[in-house]
This record gives structure tokens, sequence and C-alpha cells, in this order.
């Protein structure tokens, strides 16, 4: 058995003595009801939504997703996040403002738009722009019931139809007069003169009747629930509402002001729901008129730009009474206007989105429901099997980086599950099986993912990864490109005599701020663990190929093998890759996307890894690599020197590390500590 394997069976029984290992297959067996796992017959492909309509009202084959249901509501179809469902019932009730924060892809949307379908009936309305008599750059709002706002304005321009109409019939009676009059007394050229002055001055004197007809700015007459505004990335204009440009400012041929009046999102958003995801994107002054309408309930419209002539026009106030829902990932919170987070805490909810939820039976019908959302929305793709769940299943737990839970990353996991609809649907299948999503997940590689691969392929054409025998003062390292992928990260580490008073560690590679304090870490281990007094030298830290940079702090084990190999010279086995964090005490710290990390050093040719033993439970690798890679999980700094360094004397130098480690406590602590005994 994979050593990996045992050391995390063992580990699940140990926690939990009187809890048996259930097979995911079994464990999805008594979720569905089944007792035996079958692939499913192929048919003739799907070539329109009407054969997708056949297919689904067709017998559910037990076990596919087919047979389960989806529910009508979508607050009823958001999984994993109880506590954010809980508290977006509590806002649509009481009206309140709500911010949710978190991974992309966890749901923030899809329970903004729940949110609508929750708020309280109340009577919609229709929001109609007039002209002002008195002042015409102030134009004058209206509210009315909605669907009369149509009425409204038909009845306005029909009623101005017919005023034309009957100016136009007379203009032509009495031109026609004058040319005849002038037929008569042969005048001509004088009469069509006059003819012509007459229909010049009736045309532009008279008043035009249709700049008098409103203007319709919001319409809700065929809104049957609160109507779901996303303003997401929208500038000043169409957030605020905007004054179009008028080129033509006089002369007969303007625009009248309140015809050229544009309403924003958040007009649109009255008596409903206004989302905004990336709220720090806004500007600041749009933030604060943000926070304007939502204290007053009704903002004013004016021209957004101050070289247009819109910038002269401002209507009366325009309702806006809306429930806004912010959302964003962490660094939003950073962005936003300090009063307007205010007026949300004080008015309203904060949530943190869960991006993982616990691997147990419940949880999985709930991601077996979410499959079947997935297929009913698509409404093109074929159901899946059993096994083709089994596997998505095991993707979703590969994907959430921790034992024992499920991600909730679930647009990643929507993309995959439509790609291997596709497949699916490709080769004429009734049913989507496991081999369809296995080749989903080759397709639908992440970016990231095929950097990686791409990097790993031309570091050993270029003989940059060595995986094989033993150098001084360099380490594989690895690490995680985005959230999917992981890479080999060679480290080298020099020794030169110190150029300044002091010696010290200097590191390139465009490492960012957390990389550059582990990087300081490390000194404290270096003193302990060497015995050397480091004043005098300089330390140099090269991470190899780091052209977007480094974060983290997972790389701190290998810098610190690295730089006790240069300072002893002692060779490190280049068949073996480490990951992890570093205490100033020596522990092995746990880090994140282990299992991308591992995955990226087999496809490197290295045959060992050294992780942090708190990771070994989140160990999911693909079965491809179970056979080429050996997994070994460390707690101490001390036991990745035993395995990674190879010295002359092994026995003298694990000595040599624990008589320097005594000696350098007894010494700090002034205690009479009897020396620790090597045990082999």
């Amino acid at each position: 058995m994979n050593r990996v394997n045992e050391l995390a069976e063992e580990q699940i029984i140990h926690d939990n003595p009187n809890q048996g290992v259930i097979e995911p297959d079994k464990e999805i067996s008594a979720t569905l009801g089944m007792d035996e796992i079958s692939n499913a017959p192929t048919g003739n492909v799907m070539t329109d939504g009407n054969d997708q309509e056949q297919n689904n009202n067709e017998q559910p084959v037990d076990g596919s997703s087919q047979a389960v249901s989806v529910p009508e509501k979508l607050i009823d179809q958001v999984i994993g996040q109880d506590h954010a469902v809980e508290v977006i019932r509590k806002a649509a009730t009481q009206r309140r403002h709500v911010m949710m924060i978190g991974t992309p892809g966890t749901g923030k949307s899809m329970l903004a738009k729940a949110m609508a379908e929750l708020l309280p009936k109340e009577e919609m309305q229709d929001i109609l722009a007039y002209p002002n008599s008195d002042d015409q750059n102030e134009p004058v709002i209206r509210t009315v019931k909605s669907g009369r706002g149509k009425e409204i304005v038909t009845a306005h321009k029909n009623e101005a139809k017919k005023k034309i109409q009957f100016r136009n019939t007379l203009i032509m009676i009495l031109m026609i007069g004058i040319i005849g009059y002038a037929f008569i007394t042969y005048q001509w050229l004088m009469g069509i003169i006059a003819a012509a002055f007459i229909f010049m001055a009736l045309r532009y004197a008279t008043p035009r009747e249709e700049q008098m007809v409103p203007k319709l700015l919001v319409s809700n007459d065929k809104t049957s629930t609160a109507p779901f505004v996303d303003a997401t990335g929208t500038h000043a204009g169409a957030l605020l509402g905007d004054v179009r440009h008028d080129p033509f400012q006089s002369g007969g041929l303007e625009t009248p002001s309140h015809d050229r009046v544009e309403a924003g999102a958040i007009h649109r958003a009255h008596k409903g729901v206004l989302f905004i995801d990336e709220i720090n994107t806004l500007g600041l002054p749009s933030q604060q008129s943000l926070l304007t309408a939502m204290q007053e309930g009704e903002f004013s419209i004016t021209g957004q730009s101050e070289r247009s002539s819109g910038a002269m026009v401002r209507t009366e106030p325009v309702p806006c009474d809306f429930v806004m829902v912010a959302a964003g990932n962490l660094d939003a919170v950073e962005g936003m206007h300090p009063a307007l987070r205010s007026r949300i805490r004080g008015n309203g909810y904060e949530i943190y989105m869960e991006d993982t939820m616990p691997d147990t039976s419940e949880n999985r019908e709930k991601f077996i429901r979410f499959i079947a959302q997935e297929i009913k929305n698509d409404g093109m793709i074929p159901h899946f099997d059993r096994s083709a769940i089994d596997e998505v299943l095991h993707e979703a737990k590969r994907r959430s980086n921790r034992k024992g839970y499920l991600t909730l990353k679930l647009r990643d996991m929507g993309g995959l599950i439509r790609v291997a609809g596709d497949l699916a649907r490709q080769e004429s299948a009734k049913l989507t099986t496991r081999r369809h999503v296995i080749e989903a997940k080759n397709t639908a590689r992440s970016i990231e993912d095929q950097i990686s691969a791409q990097m790993i392929r031309r570091t050993r054409e270029y003989e940059l990864a060595v995986v094989e025998g033993t150098e001084i003062g360099r380490v594989n390292g690895l690490a995680v490109m985005g959230s999917d992928a992981g890479s080999v990260l060679p480290i080298m580490a020099a020794i030169t005599p110190a150029q300044g008073d002091g010696g010290e560690i200097i590191a390139t590679g465009l490492l960012k701020e957390i990389a550059q304090e582990s990087i300081k870490n490390v000194g404290a281990i270096l003193k302990r663990f060497t015995g050397k007094d480091i004043r005098n030298i300089d330390i140099h830290i090269q991470f190899i190929g780091t052209y977007q940079g480094v974060e983290g702090d997972s790389a701190s084990v290998t810098v610190a093998t690295a730089a006790i190999s240069a300072l002893e010279s002692i060779p490190v086995r280049q068949d073996i890759a480490m990951t992890g964090s570093l205490s100033v005490r020596g522990d092995v710290l746990p880090v994140g996307g282990v299992t991308y990390k591992i995955e990226a050093a087999a496809r490197a040719g290295i045959r060992k890894v050294l992780i942090p033993k708190a990771n070994l439970g989140d160990v999911l690798i693909e079965d491809e690599f179970i056979t080429s890679i050996e997994i070994i999980p460390v707690e101490r700094i001390d036991e990745v020197l035993k395995i990674a360094l190879v010295p002359d004397n092994h026995e003298l130098f694990l000595d040599k590390l624990k008589s320097i480690a005594w000696s350098t406590t007894h010494k700090i602590l002034n205690s009479d500590l009897p020396a620790p005994r090597t045990v082999i």
C-alpha cells in the first residue's frame, strides 16, 4: 500500500476509533439507494432543446442525477451557505442591506437574486419625467402605479399626434390657398416666396407638441417580483443616472431636457434589490452618491460630464428605495468608503462566505442536487450516472484542499460539469459517465495548470530541473499557481563574505511581503542548527524562474535546507522536493495546495516529497501518480535535514545537529540541561 494511504488511514482511525473508513462509492450508494454501479447506455445525440426536454421526461435512471428533484426557489438551491441563507431570509423580511465577502464562485450573486424573490410584496411603481414650464433644466418627476406609465405616455403621444396632424392640415390648406391665388393673379414667384415664408414661420413659431410628451424612466409593467438590478462594473452614469448631451441646443432643433434624462441602476432597482459585486472598484465619489441614495431613498439625476450640456440639467429627486447587496473579495473591505460600510453595518448584515463544507452524507446529497441543478439550468447536456457523480464528488474533495471537506467554489465545479456533459453529448451518450468527467478534468484545465505543465516541460528541456543525484545549496521546492496548479520551484543558496558591517540574508526572485518575512525567520533556524556565527557572511537565496513573483511562506523549509546545505557544504538529494512553512523554533507548519504540489513534483519526475504532517489528511492525488511518488510527512526541520541531506558521516551529522541545538538552548537559558542522546 502507498505510504500516504497507510499514514492517512492510521490518522483517521486514531482520530475516530469508533468510525470506519467509508469508500466513496459505497457512501454514494447509501445516499442514492443503489447497490451497484453500472455504466449508462448510449443513444442518439440530442440536437436541440426539444430533444433534451424529451430526454428529461423519460423514465429516470436509478442513481442518476435525473432522479434528483430541483427546488423551484433560488434560496433553496443554495448549498453549503446555511448562515448566509438564514441572514438573507431575515434581511429580505426586514428590507436590510447586506454585504457578502468571500472567494469568487461561492454563490454571492445567486443569494442576491434569491433575495429579490423573498422581498415582501409591494405595489410596484413606474417613474415618469415631465417637462417643467417654469425651469426647463429641472424636469418634474412623478410616480404612478405599475403599468400606468406606458398608458400615460401612449395617451400623450396619441394626443400630440392628433395636434400635429391638425396643424399640418391647416398649413397645407393655407399653402394651397396662397399658391392658388398666385396662379390666378399671375404672381407665381411672389406666391411661392410667400408660401415658403409662412410655412417656415408656422413650422418653427408654433409649439412642438412632441416636446410635451413625458418620458418613461422606469417601467415595471411586466414585473411580478421585486426587480433585481446587477450594477457590477457600471460607471457613474449607468449607476446614478445621466442626462445625454444635446448638440443642437437652440434654433428649434434642441431635444427637451426631460427627454434626455436616463435613469440609473439605483432608480431601476426601486422597491427591489441593487447588486454590486466588487464594490471596491467603484470610485469614492460614486460610493458617496450611493450612500446618499441609500439614506434618502431618492436621488436627483444630473449630467455626469462637466463638458456636456446635460450637466446643466438636474431633475427633481427620483425615488430609489432599494435594498443593496454588496459583494467582493476580502480586499474589497479595504477599498470601501468607511461611511458606506458603516451604513450597511448600521442597517444590515455582513456575511463571510464559506468556501468548503464538511464531507457528510447530508452535504453529499446537497452536492448531488447541485449537479442536477447545473444540468437543468444548462438545458442541453445529458444527466450524470452514479459513476460520474462519484468522480465529481471526488474532485470536489480534491479542490477543497482540506481533510474531510467538499469545495464550495461551485462556479468552477459547474464548469467541469458542463464540459463533461458536452463530451457525453458529442458521443451521443444518454448519460454522462465517469470517463467523461475524467476527460473533462484534462480538457477544462485552468490557465495556471497549463502554464505549470509548460514550465515543467521547458525546465526539463533546458536541464533547469534536476531530479537526480546530489548538489550543494540546491533544493527542489514546490509552489501553487492560482488555486489548482502546482509547480516545481528550485531554490539555490550560496555563501559569500559580508560586504558591509554585518552579514545578511539576501533573497532574489520578486519576493513579496510575506515571502520576505519568511526569509527573515530562516535566520533564526540557521543560527540554531549550524552553530556558526553568520555575522561575517552573506547568505544569498535565489528563487529560480519566479517571473511573476513569490508570495507566502510555504518555501521556508526549502530555503532553510538550501542555506544549511551551503553553510555546511553538505549535498542535497535532488530526487526529493519539499514544501512547508517553518516556525522560528523549527516546527514544520501546514500549508495550502499540497495535493497540486505533489502532482507537479510527480510530473517533473521527482520520487519523494516532504510535506507537513498536519497536511497528510489533505492529500488526495490522482490515481496515475500514486505509484510514482512517495509522500513523507515531517514535523521538524531536523527530520527534513536527516532525509534530504547526504553527509559523509550520517551518524556524526545527526549527533552534531542535536548537540548544536542543545548547546544553543543551554547557552540562551544558562541552565544545566543534560545533552540529548542520539537514538538510532
